[in-house]
């Protein structure tokens, strides 16, 4: 077994793929109507072949009140990359805005930043072992 996909909510589809893909450099793997103004919409981090993000059009008030909290404050993913350096470099030239500097720990370097809907990310490079 593995996870297949984790829902992020969105305010609006093209909003999430303008941060996913163009800005993260995700891959878009499914852009589907499904009437009625919805979308099946899911990406994948470069090289990731199971676990997927399928972003999803908050459609009521509460679902619009959950965009960014869906792990109450905390991080809420971890983007582990094989060249800490070259991803941070890429994200910053994007615009991604970083919540601190890059910070060495027992495993490697991490760096916090948010997604522009108010999602918490950590992007980590872990030592070799």
């Amino acid at each position: 077994m593995h996870i297949g996909a984790i829902t992020v909510l969105v305010p609006d589809y093209d909003a999430g793929l303008d941060f996913f893909v163009g800005k993260l450099g995700f891959d878009l793997i499914e852009d589907r109507a499904q009437g009625a103004g919805k979308r099946f919409v899911v990406v994948a981090a470069p090289g990731s072949t199971e676990a997927r993000l399928r972003l999803a059009k908050a459609t009521d008030p509460s679902q619009t009140a959950a965009i960014g909290q869906q792990a109450g404050g905390r991080v809420l993913l971890f983007l582990e990359s094989d060249d800490f350096d070259r991803d941070h470099a890429a994200f910053s030239a994007a615009g991604v805005h970083f919540l601190e500097e890059p910070r060495l720990t027992d495993f490697g370097k991490v760096a916090l930043f948010s997604d522009p809907f108010g999602g918490k990310w950590e992007l980590i490079g872990r030592f070799s072992r």
